[in-house]
């Protein structure tokens, strides 16, 4: 091992931020040298991207400057593209950059959209959930009102979102309350917008609680949208997507949101992974690797009580990337990492408008309330990961 072990990070979301921010607090300069990695010179709040996809929120407003966060004097920032990580060398090989070598990984490179093998999604859906894959599904909706009147045959506009968890719900809510306001500005009969939500599970929003269910399903329903629940999809066409019972739906926007799986790099290396998140050991290491960490969407916890996958939210790779980093400190100090324990505050979902539902601390909360414990959760990560200047500049305004 160098004389000051090195540790690297890989991916500044949630995970990887907080573990960067974590070990610029808990280990000096003189104890290890620390880099983050990241394709961007930014971080996003992956938990707003409906927003600004459906253009109820400018981008900007999901972006937070990673050296506005993180001190480049304590923590080394590379903005490049991770492409192997290849662990018997314990090297990671970047696009542009030299070769970077670790003795602590740290690996939060997020996820890229579940196909569960249906084809043409990639080909002919918009199912980058990036600030870039926000951006570019914004200006699909704005231009297919844009282009509407000047077309021969003003049919109905058709949106499809498949998948009706969290980020498909969300995405439709903020899509519903836009939609009025992008129909009188472009001259749309409102008559003539069709919005579907197709789920393959038997219900809409797993794991939530019926009656929260009841109430967003009721909500979507009066501003427009139609669910069509228990239809798996078997295939995506450009302008159609055809489900397995032989029904046919043509739409001009598809929007992929079924879940995800982790980032092929997992799986490049060779670490064991399903869906390539891999089922870490209670210190989050790599199952094999005393050296390599997983967090975020990457990773794969399982609850006690439910015996089931913890679902990979924003809270939960939060704290993993905190207890990562406090391991990986102790250990270069001569300790033994310590199991990691989520605490569950609560599950919330927005709805659009100023809706919302879902639970804290197992109390089930509907409409203003829910959207005003929403945003205070916001703004309570943002001050954990860049304090009240953060908070000032980038806060939700809760009411």
């Amino acid at each position: 091992m160098a004389a000051k072990p090195r540790i690297v990070i890989l991916g500044a979301g949630y995970a990887g931020m907080m573990a960067a921010k974590q070990l610029q607090k808990n280990v000096g300069t003189d104890r290890a040298n620390v880099t983050l990695v990241n394709k961007h010179d930014y971080h996003y709040q992956t938990t707003w991207l409906h927003e600004p996809a459906a253009g109820t929120m400018h981008h900007d407003k999901a972006r937070v400057e990673i050296r506005k966060v993180l001190n480049p004097a304590r923590i080394n920032i590379v903005q490049d593209t991770v492409q192997h990580v290849r662990t018997e060398e314990k090297k990671v090989i970047l696009k542009d950059g030299d070769d970077l070598f670790y003795d602590y990984l740290i690996i939060g490179l997020g996820a890229i959209g579940e196909t569960f093998g249906i084809e043409g999604v990639y080909e002919h859906s918009y199912h980058k959930w990036t600030l870039d894959g926000a951006r570019e599904l914004k200006d699909q909706i704005e231009l297919q009102f844009a282009q509407y009147q000047n077309q021969e045959n003003q049919d109905e506009l058709t949106f499809i979102v498949a998948g009706a968890g969290f980020t498909g719900i969300e995405f439709i809510g903020e899509l519903t309350d836009r939609v009025p306001e992008l129909c009188e500005h472009y001259d749309v009969p409102r008559e003539k917008i069709r919005m579907y939500v197709i789920e393959a599970a038997p219900s809409a929003l797993p794991g939530f609680d019926p009656e929260l269910v009841e109430y967003a399903m009721n909500l979507l329903e009066q501003r427009g949208v139609e669910f069509k629940i228990n239809k798996p999809i078997s295939e995506v066409q450009e302008g159609r997507v055809i489900l397995k019972d032989g029904e046919e739906i043509s739409a001009n926007t598809i929007v992929w949101a079924t879940g995800v799986r982790g980032n092929p790099i997992i799986e490049d290396a060779g670490i064991e992974a399903n869906r390539a998140r891999v089922k870490v050991e209670p210190d989050l290491r790599a199952p094999g690797h005393e050296d390599v960490f997983i967090v975020g969407d990457c990773s794969l916890i399982i609850d006690e009580e439910t015996e089931r996958p913890f679902p990979p939210t924003a809270q939960i790779a939060s704290q993993q990337g905190v207890k990562a980093a406090e391991n990986v400190a102790s250990m270069i100090m001569g300790g033994t990492p310590t199991a990691f324990k989520p605490e569950i505050l609560g599950t919330l979902a927005s709805l659009g408008g100023k809706e919302a539902m879902g639970t804290v601390k197992k109390r089930k909360l509907f409409g203003r309330k829910a959207f005003f414990m929403k945003h205070m959760g916001d703004n309570r990560n943002l001050m954990r990961l860049g304090g009240l200047p953060l908070v000032l500049t980038k806060g939700r305004n809760p009411i």
